[in-house]
């Protein structure tokens, strides 16, 4: 559980919601009870209920029976080895229960009926983890997808899961979505990583629900990354690594939208379909007080991109969906062609045009020509081409023919995607998701935590190690002085600790501070 008491939380021996999380969270994140409590009270290693170590042999009835057993306070244990499934699992009605997957389950290849490989219904107190950080889920979903339509399972869908928590854990080549959150509240999903085929339909990472912190995350994909819809409030997202995918977005928006408080911060997006979309077409509803703040990149098609006019969904009846409060800050980095697809797009309804947006030090710069187009319609705020007042229709292009301080840090391991006709290897979890930021809590395998077959142990809010060094486009800070966001303290750091103005160096915890 993650908590704003802290010293109950400390004393639980549970890990703590980070400073800056505190704002945009509604309460406690994460299971009530701790992994060492829950196996304590019962262990249903899933060899005792009739599992079999291999990847062509159904386990879903040991899977289930295991959970049956354990689902009413306890740890489903999945050692380390090979699992089949052909039988996709329901797993209902838990309460106070983990599944540490330290093995691989591999979607057997015979079985391509659609659903969810692993679902998990109207459970709480919850976690699903991989006490070594090799866990993984493989969908061999190239088999099907290189035949030109989605078709399969997802893997994992949690829905009506409250007081949960998802970590250290891949998941590989799904044949459609990978993870979907759906009514879900007051979970924590972190220090993971996604692996895709190149083809649309594949999102990383689908959220709706209430009080929700992701972060620490890798997705490779040709579609969405990590995704907010609807109906969502209180969700924060942050230190995101979409490593050629289709980059994050919010939608698509139809009927009846209730969106609020959803902060994204320290997005890094390569090679991607944007860095960041807002899309509707029609509808109605409202989406109000966002931030995106922070987001890095390069090579993206798309950049900032709110469009209440995207016609790759099918348009929703009403005027359209009311923007309200969304706040764009501290972009920087490179688009293919800002003469086609510029670094700023909003789009708004001209029956509900979007007020109170702000766009601020978005630098975005283009690696094809000399030419960054900024187009706004019906949108009302500060920054870039927006107007100023509240009502009417309108639309403004500004072409900019110079940008400054765009250059970014970028990150290790950056890929192309992989195609549809081969397999795709199960990738190790990395320790940076963001340039020149730890993850918020180690990984399972560095923070001693791993637990072999007892399930024991709390999430570490001890950062890992540092990263290792990258390849640099430009310096985060020059002088001796830190930019924005760059880190400026904390236990064995050694670089510049003071902060360019107007940012001040602020300590989130022992081990790291930043200019903010």
């Amino acid at each position: 559980m993650k908590h704003f008491s802290s010293l109950l939380l400390a004393a639980a021996g549970l890990s703590l919601v980070e400073p800056w999380a505190q704002a945009q969270l509604s309460g406690r994140v994460g299971p009530t009870t701790n992994r060492a409590a829950k196996a304590a009270k019962k262990m249903c290693n899933i060899m005792n209920y009739g599992g079999v170590a291999s990847a062509t042999t159904d386990n879903s009835a040991a899977l289930t029976a295991a959970w049956n057993a354990c689902k009413g306070g306890g740890e489903v244990y999945i050692p380390s080895g090979s699992y089949g499934l052909s039988s996709w699992v329901t797993l209902s009605g838990g309460s106070g229960v983990s599944i540490n997957l330290e093995g691989v389950i591999y979607r057997i290849t015979s079985a391509t009926a659609g659903g969810t490989m692993i679902g998990i219904t109207s459970t709480t107190d919850f976690e699903f983890y991989s006490g070594n950080s090799k866990g993984a889920i493989q969908g061999y979903g190239y088999l099907l997808n290189a035949k030109g339509a989605n078709s399969g399972p997802r893997l994992v869908r949690l829905t009506k899961v409250t007081n949960f928590s998802f970590h250290d854990i891949a998941l590989v080549d799904a044949p459609e979505f990978f993870l979907v959150m759906d009514t879900c509240a007051n979970g924590e999903v972190y220090n993971s990583i996604i692996r895709g085929g190149s083809e649309g339909g594949l999102d990383g990472i689908d959220v709706w629900g209430q009080n929700i912190w992701i972060h620490d995350i890798e997705v490779t994909n040709k579609d969405e990354c990590v995704t907010v819809k609807s109906p969502a409030h209180n969700i924060l997202v942050e230190s995101i690594y979409c490593n050629w995918s289709g980059g994050s977005a919010m939608g698509s928006l139809g009927a009846n939208t209730d969106i609020s408080d959803i902060y994204y911060r320290n997005v890094y997006s390569q090679n991607c379909n944007q860095m960041y979309m807002i899309k509707s077409w029609g509808g109605s509803g409202t989406v109000k007080n966002v931030k995106l703040e922070n987001f890095w990149g390069h090579s993206n098609a798309y950049s900032l991109d709110l469009n209440a006019y995207w016609t790759s969904m099918t348009q929703a009846a009403g005027s359209g969906v009311s923007y309200q409060n969304i706040t764009f800050s501290a972009w920087k980095g490179t688009n293919a062609n800002g003469a086609q697809r510029g670094s700023v797009q909003v789009l708004c309804p001209s029956g509900v045009p979007c007020t109170g947006i702000t766009i601020q030090d978005v630098n975005i710069w283009t690696e094809s020509g000399s030419i960054e187009k900024e187009v706004c319609q019906n949108a009302y705020g500060t920054g870039a081409c927006l107007k100023g007042g509240s009502g009417g229709t309108y639309t403004t292009t500004v072409t900019r023919t110079t940008t400054s301080n765009y250059a970014i840090q970028t990150m290790p391991n950056e890929i192309k995607a992989w195609g549809l006709g081969t397999a795709i290897p199960i990738p190790a979890i990395p320790t940076s998701f963001f340039p020149g930021l730890r993850p918020i809590s180690a990984l399972m395998a560095a923070s001693g935590s791993a637990n072999n077959n007892n399930g024991g142990g709390s999430v570490s809010t001890t950062p890992a190690a540092n990263p290792a060094p990258t390849t640099t486009k430009a310096s985060s800070g020059s002088g001796g002085v830190q930019s924005q966001y760059g880190q400026c303290g904390g236990s064995g750091y050694s670089g510049p600790t003071a902060c360019a103005a107007p940012y001040a160096c602020s300590t989130a915890n022992a081990y790291y501070a930043q200019c903010l």
